[in-house]
């Protein structure tokens, strides 16, 4: 891309550049209430539905918790016959075993049922987060359509791309596990409080007293982790940019043996996400140690002190057993929430990067636009136009320019001139600072971006094909295109016989297996913009990385293309602009000279500058 020395890291829309990620691993972590806050409003079409498997997974808990008083029913009346059994004098009817198998069948009902809420809670959440995690995504690819080029020129696009995998997956995950584990635990937790006080009020003052530790460590550990699981999510995009960037350049850095730079760079942004990574999860980790320890201890002290109210006759045999499992279903939950709690800390932070992302500056709402362009001549006409990609930065000054119908432009210069500017800035894929750039004297700006977009077709230097087959990369979003036009299209710039060729033809499928070359490539872009037929046409830099004889091969389909539109043609090779009706000479912004390939030849300025140092710089 022409400008690329004008700006730092860009990606436009003709040209490439590293990009940088918009969020740097050190940045503070944000309010955590706040970012929870925009979850549930955006979930909140759903709440009723979550709400409702919050509310069963309570009473899924609700019927466990129920489930030890009843075995120190159970207990209590085996207990009954025990001192006739000790004593060798067996008495019919000392257990009540009819009492027994009817709390036996209780419990039964009481667990079968739990399970049958866990499933249909499981159910309900998995559904949901499902769709939430679906619309989420869609959201963010509506959004990437409604952002201006220049949130691209500072956010790599590994970036973006980590943000709908990795940071949605986490908030999906969290949705559907972590939610209903949150409300299970408080519910498990408050509910084995309540029970153990109504069977001994000193049992559970010695249980809350063993576990108490437990919720200081926990307190202390939650307010040191949250920073590290930022990082760490900041860390993936980093490390998805850097990845995706190295990639799609990898014959560059191998041409330019800048392998063990990259591997450098890599292990620098690997080794600081390894330890935000390790930092979170080892934090996280202590969890469990800690609070197996906290629950042994409550085991020890609820048996000390329960044999020793047991022998004194305070409470019985049933209710010891009943509080071995109580503590445990009290202390259980207090790992499952620092669990919980991780995992929505962590949920947080992917969060906050997908509403940064949808808080992000859109392009302007033209739904209130109702001029249309139709049936255009191509008239193009620039009038005193200026631009900077930053505002204190201009690089387009006063462009004035007019261009008539059916004429071939061509647009020339030294790199960083602005010519690649000037389309971005025709096609508006960036706004102008000041001026007005007319279409048959209807200011652009007064039509939508996607009205404006119609009238034009496009040859960039990079030939983007995607996976599918020959005939859909030609025909991309056209509707209603018949095979005869394809063929036609190609036929005339002169690569029907290849496709010919090929097994399955023109349903042959691109991807790593079909190899075409840079100049069938080409060829296959120009036949896309034969069948898209608008009116104007736009050349970028189209025969640059072909080689000679592929570019006159390219040229012919070029000439083809441009009969009878308006067409702007940026290109350094100059020998291929010589047919052009005008020649616009830009530098540093400016137009310095103009007029057809011989007029400028014979004044020797600097357009003759820069034909003749062709031949020079080849001989």
């Amino acid at each position: 891309m022409s400008e690329n020395n004008k700006r730092t890291n860009v990606r436009g829309p003709m040209g490439g550049g590293p990009g940088m990620n918009a969020m740097g691993s050190g940045e503070k972590a944000k309010d955590f209430k706040g970012t929870w806050g925009k979850l549930i409003l955006y979930c909140k079409r759903y709440l009723p539905v979550i709400f409702t498997a919050l509310v069963i997974a309570a009473l899924g808990t609700v019927l466990q918790i129920i489930g030890p008083d009843k075995l120190k029913d159970m207990t209590n009346e085996i207990t009954k016959g025990l001192p006739a059994l000790i004593n060798g004098k067996p008495i019919i009817g000392a257990i009540d075993f009819n009492a027994v198998f009817n709390i036996g069948i209780l419990l039964v009902f009481f667990y079968a049922a739990s399970v049958i809420f866990s499933f249909a809670e499981n159910f309900i959440m998995a559904t949901v987060t499902a769709k939430i995690s679906k619309n989420m995504r869609s959201d963010i690819s509506k959004k990437i359509n409604r952002l201006p080029l220049k949130y691209f020129d500072k956010t790599s696009y590994g970036d973006v791309i980590s943000r709908v995998t990795n940071d949605v997956d986490a908030i999906g995950q969290t949705l559907n596990q972590s939610l209903d584990t949150l409300v299970r635990s408080i519910t498990m937790f408050v509910g084995s409080l309540i029970m153990m006080f109504y069977n001994s009020w000193i049992l559970a003052l010695v249980a809350i007293f063993s576990t108490f530790i437990g919720f200081a460590l926990m307190a202390i550990i939650m307010s040191k982790s949250q920073k590290y699981f930022k990082t760490q999510q900041q860390g993936l995009g980093d490390i998805n940019g850097y990845i995706e960037e190295i990639y799609s350049g990898h014959n560059v850095v191998k041409a330019y043996n800048g392998g063990k730079e990259a591997k450098k760079t890599f292990e620098n942004i690997n080794n600081s996400l390894y330890d935000s990574g390790w930092k979170s999860q080892f934090i996280s980790g202590l969890m469990m140690p800690i609070m197996n320890f906290i629950g042994n201890f409550g085991y020890v002290s609820v048996c000390v002190v329960g044999a020793a109210l047991a022998m004194n006759g305070t409470i019985s045999f049933g209710v010891i057993v009943a509080f071995m499992m109580y503590i445990r279903l009290f202390t259980q939950p207090l790992s499952q929430l620092a669990q919980s709690m991780q995992q929505l800390q962590r949920t947080a932070a992917a969060s906050e990067r997908v509403f940064e992302f949808f808080d992000e500056e859109e392009l302007s709402n033209e739904s209130e636009k109702r001029r249309k362009l139709e049936n255009i001549k191509g008239n193009v006409e620039f009038k005193n136009v200026h631009f900077g990609y930053e505002k204190d930065k201009t690089i387009i000054n006063n462009f004035c320019a007019k261009v008539k119908a059916g004429q071939k432009v061509a647009i020339v210069g030294p790199t960083g001139a602005g010519k690649t500017t000037i389309v971005n800035l025709l096609m508006r894929f960036y706004e102008i600072d000041s001026g007005e750039i007319y279409l048959d004297e209807t200011a652009i700006n007064k039509v939508t971006r996607e009205n404006l977009h119609d009238q034009f077709c496009m040859v960039l230097q990079d030939t983007w094909l995607f996976e599918g087959t020959i005939k859909e990369n030609i025909i991309y979003s056209k509707q209603g295109i018949s095979d005869e036009e394809v063929t036609n299209a190609c036929k005339a710039v002169g690569i029907h016989h290849f496709i010919r060729t090929l097994p399955q033809g023109y349903d042959t499928v691109l991807n790593d297996k079909a190899n075409l070359s840079v100049g069938q490539k080409q060829l296959v872009t120009i036949a896309r913009a034969m069948i898209q037929n608008s009116p104007l046409l736009i050349l970028d830099e189209a025969t640059s990385s072909v080689d000679t004889r592929t570019e006159k091969l390219v040229q012919d389909a070029m000439d083809k293309l441009t009969h009878g539109r308006t067409s702007f043609v940026i290109a350094h090779r100059l020998s291929t602009i010589r047919n052009a009706d005008i020649i616009l000479v830009m530098k540093d912004g400016d137009i310095i000279e103009s007029g057809h390939h011989g007029e400028l030849i014979e004044k020797g300025g600097f357009y003759a500058e820069l034909y003749n140092s062709q031949f020079e710089q080849a001989s």
